[in-house]
């Protein structure tokens, strides 16, 4: 296993600066996740760290030594790739096999790698099998038993479930987190820009914005501790309603901050009156959008299937323990009396 630390890393694709700033602390067998909006730098970060992109400034050490100019394939770390890369021509023995080859270690020592790492996966029948003859949920596990056979101090993960249809991604986001478990020695890096896979995978998350790190911390901190509005409006999902105007300054703020599943609706009172433009109903929970005259939209969450419809006058009420408030510059500021009486 092994730490990794980025101190001040910056990256530019010529006059273009993608990475700034970047301060970073990755403990040995941590599970950490990157996070963000397409174009934030998520990849390109992963990409430093595994040696495929150079570094324009600052330092990467891994288990305290610096690696700047030290080849991947001397980083010690294994990379999954959201394309699978497998070896059409290969079958997955072979495929997973590749690298052990090229490392010229011992052909009992290869085969004892692949089988192990074919069992931990559940891919022992297919070894045989070409990549063609395999789904995309058995292409990415072969993927990833590639990468255990090498037995790297370091995994990282590039959006490796972005490929796969919602039902395989819940099995194999299992297996992941299963794997993690059973190489807890063993620092996984994992970029997504799911919430769902960062949430319940990470030890800690990463969230960036603009080439920056907006903030880490722990899945349950970043959602019930935000550093700040663009880390309340990531995080979560249906994402976070903000109300501006007359309600967030009768509190002491610029903006309120409330998460669709901290709203109360009733048919007789309640804080904002508006009309339900729009209802989605998911079986375990129903998603009511509700057109107020104080706030504009804003988005409730009811659990079960909720018996309301498109029309229907709701009122709906934040929970005053839930509400987030912001200042002029999107940071949080602390609760006041005004906003006590406010709620």
């Amino acid at each position: 296993m092994a730490s990794v630390e980025l101190k001040s890393v910056e990256k530019s694709f010529g006059s273009v600066e993608v990475l700034r700033d970047i301060n970073l602390s990755l403990e040995k067998g941590e599970f950490i996740v990157f996070v963000g909006p397409s174009g934030c730098g998520k990849s390109t970060l992963l990409r430093l760290i595994a040696g495929l992109e150079d570094i324009t400034g600052g330092e990467l050490f891994i288990d305290g030594a610096c690696v700047n100019s030290v080849l991947p394939a001397r980083r010690g770390i294994s990379m999954v790739f959201q394309s699978y890369a497998l070896y059409p021509h290969m079958n997955v023995y072979d495929n997973m096999a590749f690298g052990l080859e090229q490392a010229r270690l011992p052909r009992h020592e290869i085969d004892r790698r692949v089988r192990e790492a074919a069992s931990m996966l559940q891919i022992e029948e297919y070894l045989d099998r070409k990549p063609k003859q395999l789904s995309g949920g058995q292409r990415q596990r072969v993927a990833i038993g590639r990468a255990i056979t090498r037995q790297p101090k370091v995994f990282l993960f590039d959006e490796p479930l972005s490929n796969l249809d919602a039902a395989l991604r819940v099995d194999t986001r299992l297996e992941i987190a299963r794997l993690h478990k059973r190489l807890s020695a063993t620092t996984m890096i994992y970029v997504t820009h799911d919430q769902v896979e960062a949430m319940t995978l990470a030890d800690r998350i990463v969230v960036l914005n603009a080439g920056r790190i907006e903030q880490v911390g722990t899945p349950l901190e970043l959602y019930e501790q935000p550093a700040s509005r663009f880390v309340a409006g990531f995080i979560g999902s249906p994402r976070m309603n903000f109300i501006e105007g007359e309600d967030a300054a009768a509190a002491g703020a610029y903006a309120l901050g409330v998460r669709p599943e901290h709203l109360d609706i009733s048919r007789t009172e309640g804080r904002w009156k508006g009309t339900v433009a729009l209802v989605e109903k998911l079986g375990s929970d129903t998603f009511i959008h509700v057109a107020t005259e104080e706030t504009g939209m804003i988005n409730a969450r009811a659990v079960g299937n909720h018996g309301v419809q498109a029309g229907d006058t709701l009122f709906v009420t934040p929970r005053e323990d839930s509400i987030h408030y912001f200042n002029e510059d999107d940071k949080p500021v602390e609760r006041k009396a005004a906003a006590r009486g406010a709620a």
